[in-house]
């Protein structure tokens, strides 16, 4: 995503707008392009050459934010690495070893002295099985300036030239195989959609709270929600945005997801969830987004921030329904490895909470027909972990249980961590704990015979 320095927007009468450009302007198409074949053509090449190539590119025109963004989004789907025959590190030691042994190399520029540093190269050379050229160079692969561009889109570099003397070598990619590098095709429609998304997105970094509504695609926006693990409520609501008294009465849902503003403290972590949350709408054909943006912390000042489909907005993420986090991913892996009777499924259905929905994460089966129903829990705050409980018990859901990460920014020491129906976690969720809670809260599902 763009960085707060390569953002653009306005703000007038209590609303913030991205500066969007037009993906069909001749002139940001043109801009695009060349800085995509800057990229195509730099794959192999050190960083530092890239980097001064999009400086002079950016020097030539006035849009300087633009140009930067655009090469910040590309920068974001390249792969740089330290390309070297050998360890960078390794052939420094030993070149400082021998060099200190043969002090002082240069002191006068005499031929003798430069003849004597060339010997000392020549030696390591050897001694590692490599080109006198492979270890100059070799000697600060390492730096970041001199890293290599090793893939950009779904263009990998399959070898590296050296350009000393005429002298080439391939190395292969360093610590990492070709299998790792994936990626797809980068247009210039991607490049300029994703850019007026970054802009957007941006924008979302210091938000406080994001209402958002859908009419259509509900399980891939909330399966999303819950993939960056955002503090949401969810409430039924009819053709209008209107709240519903029920799911039965539902024409689409609204969605309320806490921002960082919301927490102990601010959290650039949870702000960027928040941002990378967005691309999700852009899958519906009816959305709507009012986000509550902090402009000054001291005081409190916010401005709005309000999208929809008529943004022009598109997403460059999967449409797919089913998303899991690293966290239930690890958890549906141990399953896997555990030995329970338990097992642990996908739970698709929306629980009816009243004026209030829940998603939940898993269902808990037993063979013996009970099941226990499960909400994972990332970022929270004590308001926000009562309010989800309160609900939950005056509601039938019974066989309702939550974990709960407490290793977060957002916790406190104020909250109850015996409270029932929670299991608190730390770096992970362990089966056995889980099936403890499943156990002792788990009911006899409604279909099940005798």
């Amino acid at each position: 995503m763009l960085t707060a320095d390569l953002a653009r927007s306005r703000t007038s009468d209590g609303e913030v707008t991205p500066l969007f450009i037009d993906p069909d302007d001749a002139r940001y198409r043109e801009t695009a392009g060349e800085l995509i074949e800057l990229f195509e053509t730099h794959v192999g090449e050190p960083k530092a050459d890239l980097d001064t190539a999009i400086d002079q590119l950016t020097v030539a025109d006035t849009d300087y934010k633009i140009i930067q963004g655009l090469a910040k989004l590309l920068r974001d789907e390249c792969n740089f690495e330290t390309v070297a025959a050998a360890e960078p590190h390794e052939i420094r030691q030993r070149l400082f070893e021998r060099a200190n042994d043969s002090y002082p190399i240069v002191r006068q520029p005499t031929l003798e002295a430069d003849t004597r540093k060339l010997d000392v190269y020549t030696a390591v050379a050897d001694e590692l099985g490599i080109s006198l050229a492979e270890c100059h160079q070799g000697m600060y692969a390492d730096l970041d300036a001199n890293n290599r561009l090793v893939r950009f889109g779904d263009q990998v570099a399959e070898s590296v030239e050296l350009d000393t003397d005429g002298t080439t070598s391939t190395t292969q990619l360093t610590g990492q195989s070709e299998e790792a590098y994936t990626g797809t095709p980068l247009t210039v429609e991607w490049l300029l959609n994703r850019y007026n998304l970054a802009l957007a997105q941006a924008v979302l970094y210091d938000a406080s709270e994001l209402q958002i509504r859908v009419w259509d695609q509900f399980a891939t926006v909330f399966s999303y929600v819950k993939l960056f693990g955002l503090m949401h409520r969810i409430y039924p609501i009819d053709e209008h945005g209107e709240r519903v008294s029920s799911t039965d009465l539902a024409e689409g849902y609204e969605a309320v997801l806490d921002g960082p503003a919301s927490l102990f403290r601010q959290s650039r972590k949870y702000g960027i969830r928040m941002a990378n949350f967005l691309p999700a709408l852009p899958h519906c054909e009816r959305w709507e987004l009012i986000a509550e943006v902090l402009v000054d912390e001291s005081a409190n000042e916010t401005r709005e921030l309000t999208l929809d489909q008529q943004t022009g907005l598109r997403t460059h993420y999967s449409g797919g329904s089913r998303f899991d986090s690293d966290l239930e991913r690890t958890l549906a892996d141990k399953w896997e490895r555990s030995n329970t009777e338990w097992e642990l499924v996908r739970e698709d259905d929306v629980i009816d909470l009243g004026a209030e929905v829940l998603l939940p994460d898993f269902a808990l089966e037993h063979p013996d027909g009970r099941r226990a129903i499960l909400e994972i829990m990332g970022f929270w705050t004590p308001e926000y972990l009562e309010e989800k409980l309160d609900k939950i018990h005056q509601t039938d859901v019974e066989n309702l249980v939550l974990a709960v990460s407490e290793e977060l920014d957002c916790t406190s020491e104020d909250v109850d961590l015996a409270a029932d129906r929670v299991l608190w976690f730390k770096t992970g969720i362990h089966v056995y704990d889980m099936v403890d809670l499943a156990e002792e809260y788990a009911v006899q599902a409604a279909s099940a015979g005798p």
